[in-house]
């Protein structure tokens, strides 16, 4: 998977970053919304927490598609700023607290 940025632009009233980006990836699956933040926040070199990766629309017949993401200056900002879905898009998944069989015994 390689990322290609096309625009970033700094919105200094949402105090945010708002990068435009092509995805690239031949021969494999269209990468998931975790997939493609983890890399953006390697190359952008900035924290999971303060990346929020709104959308990515895959190109009909191409492996290839187009994202847009936000890196915000704050954690709390972002919170502010993001409703409840993008945001819930964006977080790892929680593992689910394994049963105690032997306590129902």
């Amino acid at each position: 998977m390689e990322i290609e940025f096309i625009e970033e632009k700094e919105n200094k009233l949402f105090n945010r970053k708002e990068i435009k980006f092509y995805v690239d990836y031949d021969g494999e699956a269209t990468p998931k919304v975790l997939d493609i933040k983890s890399k953006l926040v390697a190359l952008l070199n900035t924290k999971k927490d303060l990346i929020v990766v709104d959308n990515v629309q895959p190109h009909y017949g191409e492996p290839k598609a187009l994202g847009y993401a936000k890196v915000y200056a704050t954690v709390d900002d972002l919170k502010y700023i993001e409703t409840k879905h993008v945001i819930a898009k964006n977080e790892e998944p929680e593992e689910a607290p394994e049963e105690e069989a032997e306590a129902e015994e």
